[in-house]
């Protein structure tokens, strides 16, 4: 790959993640109305600093509000054992809440996230 190619690839890889970020925004503005300033605790640059797999885990998270691993693995279209360590790396980092209902664990973005 030449310097130019990658280049333009990586400008490429940019303007794609901007424009799932701008749509997270988005969706996450018109929810805010109804369930408080969400947006303060996700930071777009923390999202960006995070590897691919946690970004995906952390983002679909956002989208669900609070799910359990086997939840987020439905939309992620991953295995539920790796969904749920992705989301116990993310609680280890600060990003996620873990609450226990009964025998089922929830997880949902903390306060941690963007802080």
């Amino acid at each position: 790959m030449t310097d130019n190619s990658a280049t333009e690839e990586m400008i490429r890889l940019l303007r794609e993640i901007s424009g799932k970020l701008d749509r997270i925004l988005i969706q996450g503005s018109n929810e805010s109305e109804s369930d408080g300033d969400i947006l303060d605790v996700l930071d777009v640059m923390t999202l960006l600093t995070l590897p691919d797999h946690l970004r995906t885990t952390a983002t679909a998270l956002f989208e669900l509000g609070s799910a359990t691993a086997d939840e987020l693995a439905g939309k992620t279209n991953k295995e539920r054992a790796v969904e749920s360590n992705y989301l116990n790396q993310l609680v280890r980092m600060g990003h996620v809440v873990k609450n226990r209902s009964g025998r089922k664990v929830y997880f949902s973005i903390g306060d941690g996230l963007g802080k």
